[in-house]
């Protein structure tokens, strides 16, 4: 993509005129853009800069219960979980926020080997996972990136009992046209890529070498990733480099991009904050550090303003910031994470490979217990990708509610599933109490759907979905 085009996605100087005009908005504003964030219809660039001003506790609490009200119209009580798997720190790039860049030398640098993935996945089955996060570095082994197409094929021909993984996911490097078409083949869930930082002056000095210093080869990688077939893609920000209500306006443009080109934006919205990483001065000290109150916003805003669009809180953040953003709008999480290769099947997990520091280090069990005492129900559902409802399809059922009576029944299946086949028996109980609880709050209809997928399951059925 050249810089022109390039710059038709990202306007910065319009981003900036937007955050002047709207940086004092007073409560009568604030009020009338929560009123029509309530229609679930989504917001414009002036609404969110807007929103982004609210500083006054009452008007706070205003926007949080609105982000609530939201959250819950739409994805009722379920919580997506998964985990990332990182077959390799290798990388090409410069990166100052990140342990994996290639001048830091503190950190060991590891390639998985295709039996190494196995014992990786064979320890993430026998957690309990279905969905995995398939993370690399900037550079893989002499194959290429055959490599990550070899480790897809790796982990979903890895089986223990009665579980196995059903969907992968990808954080992997912008690839060509071709490449994402075999990525597509090797049969992904979504795409995962972070602009990190869209301003562009920032962008420059954060990336000082390496594939990704090139922004607008990044930017770009969504519009690939599309044109290939790949029609669920996942974007997000680095949040603590660059001013975040800037990040926002500018994540918005992006997705505004993608939806007059494709007619559908990302499936998905990840919204990391820099945390400490070994070897990197900006990661323990951010450029624009975002606190507790407005990385809360950050939340409230995304879910008002993409109402239907996942939004993904990593093991990044604390338990208790975790438990306060699911509320907020939040509806995937990672649980049970490390970020280094052979973190999950190896005795002594190495830091000295990892990519940043954890705020959540609680096994997949007891965060899957405490999700169940708030009223979540924890899903490892992956019956859209599997039945083709994905993209503008997705959408379509989205939108008008009508993906409820998919989402409900396969979050209590799946969920099941893990309660019968690896829960402690504190985690059985409490889920399913939960499941029954759940199971009275639904409509008829859907309530007998749900329970004949159950009762398939307490007969020993598994996968089962609609």
């Amino acid at each position: 993509m050249d810089s022109k085009t390039d710059r038709c996605i990202i306007d910065q100087n319009s981003i900036q005129s937007i955050l002047r005009q709207h940086g004092q908005a007073d409560s009568v504003h604030v009020r009338e853009v929560l009123a029509k964030s309530q229609e679930m219809t989504g917001l414009d660039m002036k609404e969110i800069a807007v929103l982004c001003t609210i500083s006054d506790p009452q008007l706070l609490a205003e926007l949080f219960d609105t982000a609530r009200l939201v959250k819950e119209q739409i994805y009722g009580r379920r919580l997506v979980l998964f985990a990332p798997l990182y077959v390799s720190n290798l990388c090409a790039n410069e990166c100052l926020y990140c342990a994996f860049r290639a001048r830091n030398t503190t950190v060991k640098r590891r390639a998985l080997n295709q039996p190494e993935i196995a014992l990786e996945t064979k320890s993430l089955v026998e957690q309990g996972h279905k969905r995995v996060l398939l993370v690399a570095g900037e550079s893989y082994p002499q194959e290429g990136f055959k490599y990550v197409l070899k480790s897809i094929n790796t982990i979903y021909n890895t089986t223990s009992g009665n579980g196995q993984i059903r969907r992968i996911n990808v954080n992997v490097a912008p690839l060509t046209v071709e490449e994402f078409r075999e990525l597509k083949s090797a049969g992904i869930g979504t795409y995962q890529l972070f602009q990190e930082t869209y301003h562009r002056q920032t962008y420059e000095k954060v990336h000082l070498s390496g594939p990704k210093r090139d922004y607008g080869w990044r930017i770009s990688a969504m519009d690939r990733a599309m044109e290939a077939g790949i029609d669920d893609v996942g974007i997000g920000v680095l949040f603590g480099l660059f001013d975040w209500r800037f990040e926002i306006l500018a994540l918005m443009q992006h997705i505004h991009h993608l939806e007059d080109r494709f007619g559908v934006g990302p499936h998905t919205i990840s919204v990391p904050r820099l945390e400490p990483a070994i070897g990197s001065d900006i990661a323990c000290h951010p450029p624009q550090p975002v606190d507790d109150v407005d990385f809360r916003k950050i939340v409230a805003i995304l879910r008002l303003s993409i109402p239907y669009t996942g939004i993904i809180m990593s093991t990044r953040e604390t338990p208790k910031m975790r438990q306060e953003t699911f509320a907020l709008g939040v509806s995937q999480i990672s649980a049970g994470s490390r970020t280094n290769p052979g973190g999950y099947s190896e005795e002594q997990s190495q830091e000295d490979t990892a990519q940043f520091s954890l705020g959540d280090h609680r096994p997949l069990d007891e965060v899957i217990r405490d999700v169940a005492l708030l009223g979540y129900i924890p899903s490892f559902c992956t019956g859209c990708y599997r039945l083709g409802r994905t993209g503008q399809d997705f959408m379509d059922l989205a939108k008008p509610g009508l993906i409820k009576e998919h989402c409900d029944p396969n979050a209590l299946s799946t969920f099941l599933e893990y309660l019968m086949d690896y829960a402690t028996d504190q985690t059985r109980s409490i889920g399913t109490k939960l499941i029954e609880n759940t199971l009275q709050g639904m409509e008829p209809d859907h309530q007998k759907r749900a329970r004949t997928m159950l009762d398939q399951v307490w007969n020993g059925e598994r996968d089962v979905f609609c």
